[in-house]
């Protein structure tokens, strides 16, 4: 007799998405809500010189990833100047801690070489 094998689907990671972002001595922290359809997720304003995009798809009929994007803020539009993505397995923590996803990440752009900081982090949800 042969034997039939199925595969369940890996189950979603439940874990929070955040960012800290740091320009010009200004951290802000950046909460991500996952999301199946990346196109939707917005990219935030820093300062009006950079802009930064987290994206945490999930979905039963898409590819589980995180994708970080940095654009520089320059007319006529933006210019990407870092793409970052990862998949599944992501990083572990001990219990109640949070995992760094890509250790501190420093940007240097533009004319004057300004300086974007920032560290991504999967961390427990909080209700």
């Amino acid at each position: 007799m042969g034997s039939v094998m199925t595969s369940a689907a890996p189950a979603a990671d439940t874990r929070q998405l955040a960012c800290e972002v740091t320009y010009a001595g200004q951290t802000q922290r950046i909460a991500v809500t996952p999301t199946a359809d990346p196109y939707r997720q917005e990219a935030v304003n820093i300062r009006n010189r950079f802009r930064f995009k987290a994206v945490h798809v999930q979905g039963a009929e898409v590819t589980p990833r995180i994708g970080i994007y940095v654009y520089l803020e320059v007319d006529p539009h933006p210019l990407l100047i870092q793409h970052v993505t990862l998949q599944p397995p992501y990083p572990q923590a001990a219990a109640g801690a949070r995992a760094d996803l890509v250790g501190e990440q420093r940007l240097y752009a533009g004319r004057l070489e300004r300086e974007l900081i920032y560290r991504c982090f999967l961390e427990p949800k909080t209700p």
